[in-house]
């Protein structure tokens, strides 16, 4: 494939992405900073886009840049575990499927946050499995400690806000969904 017919490409996908997330032109330009004509120029292909703006959309949708212009996958196919890091937290995405659930193992280290912290809130809905350490979950005014096999549900609009209490790192297997899915069992054990 030529380098412009990649990038003839990168319009239509943004605009599907955008769609698809229900995002208007005017919220993503609140998100990214990137102006409602330049977005608009950039979905109707009247602009190549250029690294800068990519890697502000792709923030914006919490996709990795590969998946705006449709890169070729290298390597194993069935593995996609870049770690991202941010405030000293480690997060390894366990899912590429752009909105709906997302899959991430996250790692704390002892004694995070190390500062003072504030509960947060955003949209969406989160499901936490803790693999192994400890985990603070300060929930509205809960105050949990979740240890191995031990399970957390919420709607992330309650405010929230991690910590880990303990001298070794803390894994976590975490579930979000930003539009506010929940999680659903629907294997339960038969009575006897």
């Amino acid at each position: 494939m030529e380098l412009d017919d990649v990038l003839q490409a990168v319009g239509p996908r943004l605009r599907a992405l955008r769609q698809e997330r229900g995002t208007t032109l005017a919220e993503l330009s609140k998100s990214t900073g990137i102006s409602v004509s330049t977005l608009s120029r950039l979905e109707s292909g009247g602009r190549k886009p250029t690294l800068e703006l990519l890697l502000l959309l792709a923030r914006a949708y919490q996709v990795q840049i590969d998946e705006l212009i449709d890169a070729p996958v290298t390597g194993d196919p069935r593995v996609h575990m870049r770690p991202i890091k941010r405030f000293g937290m480690t997060y390894i995405p366990l899912s590429r499927r752009p909105g709906g659930l997302q899959a991430y193992k996250q790692i704390y280290p002892p004694h995070w946050p190390g500062y003072e912290f504030e509960q947060q809130v955003h949209e969406g809905y989160e499901w936490l499995y803790v693999l192994s350490g400890r985990l603070r979950l300060l929930l509205g005014r809960h105050d949990v400690i979740l240890a191995p096999g031990e399970a957390a549900e919420f709607d992330t609009r309650t405010p929230h806000a991690f910590v880990n209490p303990d001298g070794e790192p803390a894994e976590v297997l975490a579930l979000f969904g930003p539009q506010g899915e929940r999680m659903h069992v629907r294997a339960r054990p038969q009575p006897k």
